[in-house]
């Protein structure tokens, strides 16, 4: 119940009952709002706390390097068609942002505003900048099950909004594009048109 699958996003984009009524606190059945909220932003600001983490390195060549063609493509200037065709391959449904419109009302209105926000997302692989206020994330808490009580019963879901999204599409894209000649021959996972159960499988035919 605690794996991070479509289930829980679905939940979280269903907007008719997404109300935290009451929570089990230290035993006892809390309802009220205020305090409801303040234990939640406690309890995850706790939990992901910022550690401070080892510096991972690799050795020469155990992972290939790009070449300087590749990086050449990698690190040109977005196109507005570029931009326009990672806007119409987003779901339409979700991603709301700041200010509460959808990718949705993004592809209905293109001819009023998509001049606009194509020129915002071509500002920001010009200067490396994201406007704070296409930076906003909501956090939604579904219920791992019915009837959940208790903080560790609801799942954190981070909802990203439109600008942001668009933009990790367009890196994503890019990097797609040169990710074959970087993973290694064996690997499996995390890997389009594999699965990580190969290895598993692969496995087994060769002990019989």
């Amino acid at each position: 119940m605690d794996k991070n699958i479509r289930h829980f996003y679905n939940l979280a984009s269903v907007r008719r009952n997404n109300r935290i009524n009451a929570l089990v606190i230290n035993e006892r059945l809390i309802r009220n709002q205020v305090r409801i909220k303040i234990v939640i932003r406690e309890f995850y600001k706790d939990l992901y706390h910022h550690e401070r983490s080892l510096i991972v390195g690799f050795r020469d060549e155990l992972v290939n390097r790009i070449d300087e063609e590749d990086s050449v493509v990698l690190e040109r200037m977005s196109t507005v068609e570029e931009v326009k065709d990672e806007i119409l391959d987003c779901e339409s449904s979700k991603a709301p942002n700041s200010d509460g419109y959808n990718m949705n009302f993004i592809k209905k209105c293109c001819d009023e505003i998509g001049s606009e926000f194509t020129a915002s997302m071509l500002d920001f692989f010009r200067s490396a900048r994201i406007p704070s206020y296409s930076n906003i994330m909501w956090v939604s808490l579904a219920p791992k099950f019915n009837k959940a009580k208790k903080i560790k019963d609801l799942r954190p879901i981070n909802m990203v909004g439109c600008f942001y999204k668009v933009i990790s599409k367009v890196l994503v894209r890019r990097i797609g594009s040169v990710m074959s000649n970087l993973v290694g021959e064996t690997q499996s996972a995390f890997v389009k048109g594999q699965k990580i159960h190969d290895e598993t499988f692969i496995t087994c035919e060769t002990v019989q």
